[in-house]
């Protein structure tokens, strides 16, 4: 029996309980989780924005150490430190053999199996997956990849989502280039890795965007060189800001239909609008025709990151060792399991970067 966040329907608040976590199967993985970061994603789960099977357990940003493996496991063994990796691609599906592994179409198949059972006999879903808020937890052995060297274990939980996501979001989605100009709307998480990558690219300018004037020292710390605080006036100020023109890149980590929209007119006529941040259906962006015409703008979308995490992992621990990339500065709260609906509604509130859940 392990302790877990439980979320036992859509709407329903989160429960911390013991779980029956079952030993590993063939192909699969035991780990005892360090750390945990509490993602937005998270929170849309609980809402019903994004849909999984319920009753599950959450989380899907996280770390630890392999306690046992399954039958054919051979990557991992006991002891080894590892990332989860919330959406293993299968390799096989259309968007897999196109080699575009973050859209593939099997990843979040996992999660709608049975993995562990409450007290009482309910089943539980894994969350995406990786069922993260938990002591320990069962994945399958392409959710785990090893932690690479001079990474420390706790800090690692980011690379699994916030890091990849702002990281990718940047350099391969965005694609900055060195002396652009980038804006970047929410300094959650997210945001601030998305700041720290952009600082990484050689961006020259970096404006950050949050609606609360007390991030403003966060985003300065995780490379932006200007602060502005969301209104109705922010796509002008950021224009401002950059002779009228407007940035190079814009990427939007909110996931509201007002902040995409005021990420496209921030961004200059040909540049480049980059949305990583996940809303709901009733978001709806309008454009006219004419507007998108006359200022040649491209709008994509990025799902996590446009990375492949077995690749991108190793280019992140080096930026790690040599000192580039700070994993600690994206943590504002470390907390224990039991704060996390505390720290949900620091999210809904707009408060702080990454709650770290540390066990």
């Amino acid at each position: 029996m392990v302790r877990a966040a439980i979320l036992p329907a859509v709407g329903s608040p989160l429960e911390i309980a013991e779980i029956d976590l079952p030993e590993p199967g063939p192909g699969q993985v035991r780990v005892r989780l360090a750390a945990a970061g509490v993602c937005h994603s998270d929170l849309s789960l609980t809402n019903g924005t994004m849909r999984v099977p319920v009753p599950a357990v959450l989380g899907h940003e996280g770390a630890g150490t392999v306690v046992s493996v399954g039958e054919g496991v051979t990557h991992v063994a006991p002891g080894d430190g590892v990332v989860l990796n919330w959406a293993p691609s299968c390799g096989s599906c259309h968007a897999c053999t196109l080699g575009e592994v973050w859209l593939c179409g099997n990843a979040l198949a996992g999660a709608a199996d049975v993995y562990a059972r409450r007290s009482d006999g309910t089943d539980l879903h894994p969350g995406l997956n990786v069922a993260a808020f938990a002591e320990e937890t069962v994945v399958a052995a392409g959710c785990v990849l090893p932690v690479p060297d001079g990474v420390p274990l706790t800090d690692a939980a980011l690379l699994g989502c916030a890091v990849l996501t702002g990281y990718g979001a940047v350099h391969h989605a965005a694609r900055v280039r060195e002396g652009e100009s980038v804006a970047v709307f929410g300094v959650g998480g997210v945001g601030l890795a998305t700041l720290q990558a952009a600082r990484i690219a050689g961006a020259a300018r970096i404006v950050a965007v949050d609606v609360s004037p007390e991030k403003e020292e966060l985003a300065g710390a995780a490379g932006a060189t200007e602060y502005v605080v969301a209104s109705e006036t922010t796509a002008k100020d950021i224009r401002k800001l950059t002779g009228g023109h407007g940035v190079d890149v814009a990427v939007e980590c909110v996931g509201r239909a007002v902040t995409i929209r005021t990420a496209w007119e921030s961004t200059r006529r040909g540049g480049r609008t980059t949305v990583v941040g996940i809303g709901g259906k009733d978001q709806q962006v309008t454009f006219n025709a004419l507007e998108l015409f006359h200022w040649g703008r491209t709008l994509s979308g990025c799902v996590y990151g446009n990375c492949d995490p077995a690749v991108d992992l190793p280019i992140l621990a080096e930026h790690v060792r040599a000192g580039r990339l700070d994993l600690g500065a994206l943590v504002t709260d470390r907390i224990a399991l039991d704060d996390i609906p505390a720290a949900f509604d620091n999210m809904v509130a707009g408060k702080g970067g990454r709650a770290l859940v540390v066990f």
